[in-house]
């Protein structure tokens, strides 16, 4: 079990834990693509809409407690807490590494 993240994820971790819009979006590529809660938003104008509505609607802060990287993706388990029912819950981050950039990212339980 591992916890270390590379760059990226690194950074978009902390910005979430401070509710930092812009830090939570840098790391993500022009044409990156988020899917959560099963809707899929495609580029940064739309990630951003994401980004400010779930940190205003439910202002979580992650623990991560693992990230198991392969050639193709790191999946990163955290726990989450913050305004919603059942909270703290266990998510799964699914990343998609352009560079050093995120192109994809998928969130599940």
């Amino acid at each position: 079990m591992s916890t270390k993240l590379s760059q990226p994820l690194a950074a978009y971790f902390a910005g979430v834990n401070v509710h930092d819009i812009d830090a939570m979006l840098n790391p993500f590529t022009d044409a990156a693509i988020v899917k959560d809660e099963g809707r899929e938003r495609r580029g940064r104008d739309a990630i951003r809409e994401w980004i400010e509505e779930t940190t205003r609607k439910y202002g979580v802060t992650i623990e991560v407690t693992n990230a198991e990287e392969t050639a193709d993706n790191t999946t990163v388990t955290g726990r989450v807490s913050g305004n919603f029912p059942g909270s703290p819950i266990e998510l799964r981050y699914a990343f998609i590494l352009e560079g050093e950039k995120i192109a994809r990212l998928e969130i599940s339980s």
